[in-house]
């Protein structure tokens, strides 16, 4: 089979958010489709093994806030590659409390939607949830971010949890010294012939050169937790 075929269907971005009692927690997801019209429900496919899966299950609310293509990565790696179980994802993050008593991400996003789960189906890794849509704002004009955009434009990876997850051929050609280097947490892949912009890096800058306070822009973590691709 050539899983690639998979690469073109199309994803968006999105941080998913629950509550159990007085604890809130949330990931990034990008299976998220509306199903019907009439009740207005929309699906979403959460991996089994998630904080958020059972904080879904015991509460019953759930949000979904649409990612804009503006979004820092470092709030994208915050959400997608940190577990609640060890770290308050929402430290210094906006939020806002709406009719279903759940909190969504208002930071970066073009929208917001609140629902309460009115059914579920095992999946086998995955459960999917479905959610009646309770409320929902427009929070900005911005475009919506696109997996495709994460991935092309960004450079972003997706979770080995993330229901399409598929081990990525990372290839390097030409001077050994340019290769790539990807992160073991994450999955970012460092290009010295794009370098890191946002953190002041120019192009052609090879890895073994970048400051040593140099982090993942994913993820966050330190350049002992990159590995070299041949």
């Amino acid at each position: 089979m050539n899983k690639s075929a998979l690469h073109k269907i199309s994803y968006g971005m999105y941080i998913l958010t629950s509550k159990n009692e007085d604890k809130v927690n949330g990931q990034i997801v990008n299976s998220v489709l509306q199903l019907t019209s009439n009740p207005i429900t929309i699906g979403v496919s959460v991996n089994q093994n998630n904080l958020t899966h059972e904080f879904i299950e015991k509460s019953k609310v759930f949000t979904i806030s649409v990612l804009s293509e503006d979004a820092p990565m470092n709030l994208i790696g915050n959400f997608g590659f940190k577990s609640g179980r060890d770290t308050d994802k929402f430290e210094g993050i906006g939020c806002k409390t709406g009719d279903n008593n759940c909190p969504s991400v208002i930071d970066s996003v073009v929208a917001c939607l609140e629902l309460e789960l009115i059914n579920q189906t095992d999946m086998g890794s995955h459960t999917l949830f479905i959610g009646k849509i309770v409320n929902g704002d427009i929070m900005s004009d911005e475009n919506p971010m696109t997996y495709e955009y994460y991935h092309n434009v960004k450079g972003g990876r997706s979770p080995k949890s993330a229901p399409h997850y598929i081990e990525a051929d990372i290839k390097t050609k030409g001077d050994s010294k340019m290769n790539k280097h990807v992160c073991n947490v994450c999955g970012y892949v460092y290009n010295p012939e794009e370098g890191d912009e946002d953190a002041g890096i120019e192009p052609g800058t090879m890895f073994e050169d970048l400051p040593d306070g140099w982090i993942c822009p994913t993820c966050g973590v330190s350049k002992d937790e990159f590995e070299k691709k041949e």
